[in-house]
């Protein structure tokens, strides 16, 4: 009764007329980003200190704007007092650089990734993605929006002026325990909160304003509409603009998916609108709708949270005189859309989302893998090759909608379960919500980087779902790419590594070899090595995580990583 109550209480928190303005994250631009994942407090009810994460501050993280063709650096510091990760959701970059879990940051340490800006203007994000860590740190506070513009969209009559007429709104739910700490894996996330702020309120202006949503919670889906049942245009998906506005109102995402919408405000001066989540509306099976499971078995817990299938606010907007120089026409065309060819496809794959345990209950409850499998960091699930184009069709045989999430690349819905894909579906996307016992497929090209050591991850964004293994990996090769090993052949293990490498060569290595380790700076690192014969042990313990070549005699003969 004691837990039922504090649910309640909790939820009626939420229900108050707004009172707080909405947190608008600090901007930073580049080319060099400094970020500090640091730990933080926050009061989410008077008096009451929470601990939390955050970056350069308490909670969520800055605003990065990013410019197409601008090469970055990113030093990343942990001060916290674990290990974390930061992975560029969305981003097309090099493995090295995706901060999936093979670029662990220890604790102390700082992780430099460096790469060319190679996405369209679109709305992205960045979070830590590692170590089954990623529900505790996105849900204690890690989470940040990144910006990239380009030529194409500076060219469009679009709002821009950023917290005025172009929004950042990072949408979250977050669950609590007796003492008003942060809890994760728990369906009662109760409270809602907008850029971290509860009962938020924000005034704009009585013109065009453009809002970037992202979900950014641990599993809810939202059904995102306003109070006066007012349309709006959806511009831009997961990758980047559409190539004409769609005008709806009602938008879902599921985690991890962003939106960018436009919301003409020009004929409600001095209004109050209500920025919503129709979760009534919601089809069974999705977290957030009245109803996730079967006739034998729901999820525990669930049926105790008010948000579920309940239309609630998110935020209120309360629309104000009009800026100095206001958009106020909604283009009718945007960036050309030229999808992917099905006539150009190379590859097809068959993903299937299951079960891992059987019974009713495991349906509903998990753990769940992918194809028969749980993630394993030394195991690469499947092998791409540079350039094919490939279609994956992605089954859910279970009870929970899914949102099946790829890194490095961006896709075409082509079909959901067999149908065409509705608007909101349309354009370049990285997350797809599959429902449950049906399919989607996609068409998608893997095209720049090929590496066969460093894989890319691909998963559920459910985070638990993700934390408990419902991942996998996959590498890109090079089908042309000869190696200049043309005589020794070398392998190695364990890799990733932890405090030693063995590398083992086809032939004799001769003891007076000279042996050297070079970062992907290429900074070289000092070790001691023991040749014995064909093999060669390397202590790996004074390194910091991440990627690695063995160089032996100048010649770069094995890549590994260091966790």
């Amino acid at each position: 009764m004691t837990r039922i109550f504090i649910v309640f209480l909790m939820f009626a928190s939420v229900s108050t007329q707004a009172q707080n303005p909405l947190f608008i994250p600090p901007v930073l631009s580049g080319p060099i980003y400094e970020l500090n994942v640091q730990h933080g407090t926050k009061q989410f009810w008077p008096g009451i200190n929470t601990p939390t994460y955050g970056v350069n501050g308490d909670i969520l993280a800055p605003t990065l704007i990013m410019n197409k063709g601008e090469v970055v650096t990113l030093n990343v510091h942990n001060n916290l007092s674990s290990t974390t990760t930061m992975h560029w959701h969305g981003f097309h970059v090099a493995p090295i650089h995706d901060g999936g879990p093979h670029q662990i940051i220890n604790s102390g340490a700082v992780w430099s990734p460096q790469f060319t800006i190679l996405n369209n203007a679109g709305t992205f994000w960045y979070h830590p993605h590692g170590e089954n860590k990623t529900d505790l740190q996105v849900s204690r506070g890690i989470a940040g929006m990144i910006i990239i513009r380009d030529e194409a969209e500076a060219a469009l009559n679009l709002p821009r002026t950023y917290g005025v007429d172009d929004i950042p709104l990072i949408v979250q739910t977050k669950s609590f325990d007796i003492l008003h700490q942060i809890q994760i894996a728990s369906q009662l996330d109760t409270l809602v909160m907008v850029n971290a702020t509860v009962n938020a309120y924000q005034n704009v202006p009585a013109q065009v304003v453009r809002f970037r949503l992202l979900n950014g919670s641990s599993e809810r889906s939202y059904f995102f509409g306003f109070s006066n049942n007012m349309s709006f245009s959806l511009i831009g998906t997961d990758g980047g603009l559409k190539s004409s506005p769609t005008s709806m109102n009602r938008l879902r995402l599921s985690p991890g998916e962003r939106a960018e919408i436009l919301v003409d405000f020009s004929s409600l001066l001095e209004q109050t609108v209500n920025l919503m989540s129709y979760s009534s509306e919601l089809p069974n099976g999705i977290v957030g709708a009245q109803t996730v499971g079967n006739g034998m078995a729901q999820i525990p817990e669930y049926s105790l949270n008010p948000l579920n299938g309940a239309d609630f606010i998110l935020l209120q907007l309360n629309v104000v005189e009009q800026t100095a120089n206001p958009v106020t026409t909604i283009p009718t065309t945007l960036i050309p859309y030229i999808p992917f060819s099905v006539a150009d496809v190379d590859v097809e794959r068959n993903v299937i989302m299951e079960p891992m345990m059987m019974g009713p209950e495991a349906m509903v409850e998990g753990p769940f893998g992918i194809d028969g499998v749980q993630f394993d960091m030394e195991v690469i699930n499947i092998t791409c090759q540079l350039n094919d184009v490939e279609v994956w069709t992605i089954t859910n045989q279970t009870m929970v909608a899914h949102p099946f999430h790829i890194h490095d690349i961006q896709f075409n819905v082509i079909n959901f379960n067999g149908n065409t894909p509705p608007p909101d579906q349309e354009g370049w996307k990285d997350v797809v919500l599959v429902m449950p016992q049906q399919s989607v497929s996609f068409i998608t090209k893997f095209e720049t980087f090929a590496d066969p050591e460093v894989p890319y991850m691909y998963h559920c964004h459910l985070l638990h779902h993700e934390d408990e293994g419902m991942m996998g990996s996959f590498r890109v090769v090079d089908p042309n790419l000869v190696s200049d090993n043309s005589v020794e052949s070398f392998r190695s293990y364990p890799n990733p590594a932890n405090d030693f490498l063995n590398v083992i060569s086809d032939v004799r290595i001769d003891r007076k070899s000279s042996v050297s380790i070079v970062d992907m700076h290429g900074r070289t690192h000092n070790t001691n090595s023991q040749i014995s014969d064909k093999s060669l042990t390397i202590d790996t313990s004074g390194l910091s995580a991440g990627v690695y070549q063995v160089v032996l005699n100048g010649k770069n003969v094995i890549r590994f990583i260091k966790n």
